[in-house]
């Protein structure tokens, strides 16, 4: 009988190590002059992606302030509510709906052994002003941290934003600004429309550790490369919608079980989009408006972290 061969069976090529070495981020806000440019390490929960609260010159983690939308699909409300929605994986579907943006969101996946999908926001397709803005994560398998794994578009034209951290990119006819925030990945960049609306968005992959705690199975063929975001809204109406605009509402209230290990929102048909740029959700309230007394409904937001949500008045 031969020599026994040994099998070593990779999981996938775009691992990186379930060790992660935590990041250090500072305060770039000036005004806050004791805490301005203080180095922070992130937090064990989050040593890849984290922020600091200027005024109580801290750290938290990214994820877990109102408008994130990280990871198996894990919301935060504009109610400061956590919940999870999982979609179904190559579907697309309505994040935010309203009379001025309209925002959908492309899920990929895998079957688990037990049967539901695991899904992640693989891109999202911003109406906003008659344009279509698209941002994205590269399909990979090997996944290489200094290479750029994001793609921009405005109008199905590429954006391309140097790998330097503060470069801008601009299109003074439609409002839209893009900021690089650090190199390539290893932080995010930032998207906005003055008065509008601001996302911070990076690209991140399926780690080791993540598929092992989560079962996720993760194979060398494809490393589930997904975004990871936060969003900022300026001026939203009353009726807003969506699976993460609903929870902007002066009035909503949470359906989620709260005391739930993962409580989840459900509504998969109502949020149901054709496509990225579609508008044909049961909910959408794009280019749809309503007054009230001859008054547009229309709320203006302000960000209130620290688990208090958003405050919105009109």
């Amino acid at each position: 009988m031969g020599s026994p061969w040994i099998v070593f069976v990779i999981l996938c090529f775009c691992f990186i190590p379930s060790v992660v070495r935590a990041r250090k981020v500072a305060c770039h806000n000036p005004i806050y002059g004791t805490c301005f440019g203080i180095k922070h390490n992130c937090p064990d929960a989050c040593p890849r992606f984290c922020e600091v609260d200027c005024r109580l010159c801290k750290p938290y983690c990214a994820c877990d302030k109102p408008g994130a939308v990280c990871q198996d699909p894990r919301f935060v409300g504009g109610d400061g509510i956590m919940f999870y929605f999982h979609g179904r994986k190559n579907k697309d579907f309505c994040l935010v709906s309203d009379s001025e943006i309209h925002i959908n969101a492309h899920f990929i996946g895998k079957r688990s052994k037990k049967g539901r999908d695991f899904t992640w926001v693989q891109s999202i397709g911003i109406l906003f002003g008659g344009h279509r803005f698209y941002l994205g994560a590269r399909t990979v398998a090997k996944w290489q941290e200094p290479t750029e794994n994001m793609l921009i578009k405005l109008n199905g034209e590429d954006i391309a934003i140097p790998n330097v951290e503060g470069k801008t990119w601009q299109s003074p006819e439609t409002g839209l600004k893009v900021l690089r925030l650090a190199d390539t990945n290893k932080v995010k960049v930032k998207v906005k429309v003055e008065g509008l609306f601001e996302i911070a968005a990076r690209v991140v992959p399926i780690t080791s550790e993540e598929s092992r705690v989560h079962g996720y199975d993760i194979t060398a063929e494809d490393c589930f490369a997904h975004l990871e975001l936060y969003f900022k809204f300026e001026s939203i109406s009353k009726m807003v919608d969506g699976v993460l605009g609903q929870t902007y509402r002066p009035t909503y209230q949470s359906r989620v079980k709260m005391a739930a290990p993962m409580p989840v929102m459900g509504g998969v048909e109502k949020f149901s989009s054709s496509h990225l740029f579609a508008t044909d959700c049961v909910v959408s309230k794009f280019r749809l408006e309503t007054e009230e007394d001859g008054v547009p409904l229309r709320v203006a937001c302000g960000s209130s972290y620290g688990g208090k949500g958003i405050l919105c008045k009109r």
